[in-house]
């Protein structure tokens, strides 16, 4: 193919592609991915795009959804008073407020308030331990979306507005290392992030699979057992047997033989049932302590090896859905039962905490009421989260031989949604702001280039600008959409096979 070697195309190829791009098929896709799936590694490091060789062992993304619009301003890209030439009028801060990091480009905001919007609890954050403890494995790409609708943009923000046919991010890391997975992809989302991408050419087995309580879901991994007096298994297996023989049989059975949707159910019934049994994974997930309030042993049951220190790490897991989340995130990972996993805050209202209230309404988006508290709140929130799963990764050994810990192989991807839009009432500590499709994103891992900020900021306007997604340049005064280059920094920097994706070269991510 003269593409590959003189990267022009010949008649024959040129007629090829015209007539699929008369047909409806999108030309550039087709351009890049005929070059993509020609390029060997060594052609690849010319082009100055790196992926790692498939060694045959998984890694793992865990998505945090940060439903409502998570502002990048208002963490690490925040702005200085002092800065900024229309600072009254602007969501910028004072300069006591906004830390430096040493060395880093990062900066960190501290806020105190006695309330949270007419919420009565206080709001006393430091965003600063966090960002001096993980600094060297961050970082923060900026972005422009295409939606402020809370669904639209949490699937954009998964799909790069469909930048591979669809797919999302977490089915892509599915199909690339979940093979063999028992639920290569689990999803605890809300919204736009708990949907499904659009690709349905890729096996079933991508799928996010729905859980929407991580307590209780590990006790119904198995179909007889916590039941009191449920018949033997060897018993179990016969009247499976029995009952898979009569469906065959019957009417239905016969008439509808041919049907995928009967095809997949039987399947799933079947052959990935009982491979979930044996696994005992109603034992190895099931976070649940021993009380008398819950009395497992009296069923048969088990509280996970690991159940004790998940609970001191996340001691409101039964009550906080998101700490619950983190901790199923983390056994999900560590049996190789998933190498992707989607957890994060929805709208409503959850007790706990210190002070009462461990996630305020709406999440994110209580910034419509109070901006400032809100987004400490909730950045606070999904910090800590992120600190306590690195912890847990980092302990956890992934590969005796190689020395690698779990944490050596994953990649967080805090999914920020949109942002929020910047005038503030002239001088005013306490404001609502609305939705803005300008922001950012943030990536943590081994993996990506740390310590980075691809993009920056304007600190006339604290809008985004953008940046070269293969060189990492910024580009101030860039503020068209980005989607796809997000979606690909983030598959590039895990060192995923992109070849034939159309994707844009997106090497300013990965870690050299």
């Amino acid at each position: 193919m003269t593409l590959k070697t003189t990267g022009r195309l010949s008649r024959r190829e040129m007629l090829r592609a015209l007539s699929l791009c008369a047909a409806g098929t999108t030309l550039s896709p087709f351009l890049s991915g005929c070059r993509e799936s020609l390029q060997t590694p060594e052609s690849l490091e010319k082009l100055g795009r790196r992926r790692d060789a498939l060694d045959g062992k998984p890694k793992f993304l865990i998505v945090i959804g940060a439903a409502g619009g998570a502002s990048i301003v208002d963490s690490f890209l925040a702005v200085r008073q002092s800065e900024s030439a229309n600072a009254a009028g602007l969501n910028t801060f004072p300069d006591a407020q906004v830390q430096a990091v040493t060395g880093s480009p990062f900066r960190a905001v501290k806020y105190s308030n006695s309330r949270l919007g007419s919420i009565n609890i206080p709001v006393d954050t430091d965003q600063l331990a966090f960002v001096k403890k993980h600094a060297n494995q961050m970082l923060v790409a900026t972005s422009v979306g295409t939606s402020v609708n809370h669904g639209i943009a949490q699937k954009r923000s998964l799909t790069g507005n469909g930048a591979w046919r669809g797919r999302t991010l977490q089915e892509a890391v599915a199909l690339q290392w979940g093979s063999g997975m028992p639920l290569p992809n689990v999803n605890m989302g809300t919204g736009g992030y708990a949907e499904r991408g659009t690709d349905d050419s890729l096996p079933l087995s991508c799928f996010g699979e729905a859980v929407v309580n991580p307590s209780l879901w590990p006790l119904g991994l198995d179909g007889s057992r916590g039941i009191a007096g449920a018949p033997s298994k060897d018993v179990m297996a016969l009247a499976r047997s029995t009952r898979d023989s009569l469906d065959q049989k019957s009417i239905f059975g016969r008439t509808f033989q041919d049907s995928a949707a009967l095809k997949r159910w039987s399947e799933q019934r079947g052959v990935q049932q009982p491979k979930l049994e044996a696994l005992d994974l109603i034992t190895k997930l099931n976070i649940l302590p021993d009380l008398p309030q819950i009395p497992l042993g009296k069923y048969g049951l088990e509280s996970s090896p690991d159940g004790a220190r998940l609970r001191e790490v996340f001691p409101g897991f039964f009550t906080d859905p998101v700490q619950g989340q983190a901790a199923l995130a983390f056994l999900l990972l560590k049996y190789r039962v998933s190498v992707s996993v989607t957890l994060g805050p929805d709208f409503n209202v959850a007790v706990g905490g210190p002070n009462g209230i461990a996630n305020p309404p709406l999440a994110f988006d209580i910034s419509h009421n109070d901006h400032r508290g809100g987004q400490a709140f909730m950045w606070a929130r999904i910090l800590n989260t992120v600190d306590s799963l690195i912890t847990l990764l980092k302990a956890e050994p992934f590969d005796a031989t190689s020395g690698e810990s779990m944490w050596d192989r994953t990649l967080i991807y805090v999914a920020t949604e949109f942002g929020r839009t910047r005038p503030r009432p002239s001088g005013a500590t306490e404001f609502g702001s609305g939705h803005d499709l300008n922001n950012g994103f943030l990536l943590v891992s081994p993996m990506v280039k740390g310590n980075t900020v691809l993009g920056g900021v304007d600190p006339n306007t604290t809008l985004t600008y953008g940046f070269d997604a293969r060189t990492g340049a910024p580009q101030p005064g860039k503020l068209t959409s980005n989607e796809p280059d997000i979606y690909a920094g983030v598959l590039t920097a895990m060192g995923a096979d992109l070849g034939g994706s159309g994707l844009p070269d997106a090497s300013a991510f990965k870690r050299a």
